[in-house]
C-alpha cells in the first residue's frame, strides 16, 4: 500500500506554530515508517525554538523509539513548549487515523517524563531495551513507554 503525505506545511497554535521542513518516506526493507519533521516556532516568529517529528504507522521498533520525538532548545525550556508542540502535532496523527501514539524516553529524563504527564499520556511500562536494539547499542538500557490517546484530546 502506498503512503501519501498530507498537507501539513504549517500547523498554527495559540503560542506555537509548527513549520514542516522535511518528510521522510518509509522503507519496508529497513522497517522504517514515513515521518514528518517540523521546526517549532513561537507563534508569528521566524526563528526556531526546537524540533518535533512524528512517524506514521506501526512497527516493532516504535515500541522502544516512539512515534513522536521532540527537542526544545535550552534557552526556551520551562514553558511547556514540548507538550504544546505534541498537542499540535497530534493533528497529523489524527488525520492519518491513528487513535494513539507512543512517546518514549529514558527513565532519568525527568523533563520528558513531565511533558508526558502534562499532555495526559499514560505510562505503560518501563522496559529494558533488547541488546539488538540500536539505542541499546548506543548505550541506552531502559525506556519509559507512554501512550498518548488522540481520542480525548
Amino acid at each position: 500500500m502506498t503512503f501519501t503525505f498530507l498537507d501539513f506545511d504549517r500547523i498554527y497554535g495559540k503560542e506555537l506554530d509548527l513549520h514542516l521542513y522535511k518528510t521522510i518516506p518509509g522503507n519496508s526493507e529497513k522497517d522504517w515508517i514515513p515521518a514528518y519533521h517540523f521546526d517549532i516556532k513561537l507563534h508569528g516568529e521566524s526563528y526556531s525554538i526546537g524540533k518535533i517529528d512524528i512517524g506514521i504507522g506501526h512497527n516493532q521498533q516504535l515500541y522502544y523509539g516512539g512515534h513522536i520525538g521532540y527537542e526544545i532548545y535550552s534557552k526556551y525550556r520551562g514553558h511547556h513548549y514540548e507538550g504544546k508542540a505534541v498537542q499540535l502535532i497530534a493533528q497529523v496523527a489524527r488525520a492519518h487515523q491513528m487513535g494513539a501514539v507512543l512517546i518514549t524516553c529514558n527513565p532519568d529524563n525527568m523533563a520528558s517524563r513531565k511533558t508526558c504527564e502534562y499532555i495526559g499520556a499514560t505510562l505503560l511500562e518501563m522496559v529494558d531495551l533488547p541488546p539488538e536494539n540500536d539505542m541499546y547499542q548506543r548505550g541506552e538500557k531502559q525506556k519509559c513507554i507512554y501512550s498518548y490517546s488522540l481520542e480525548a484530546t
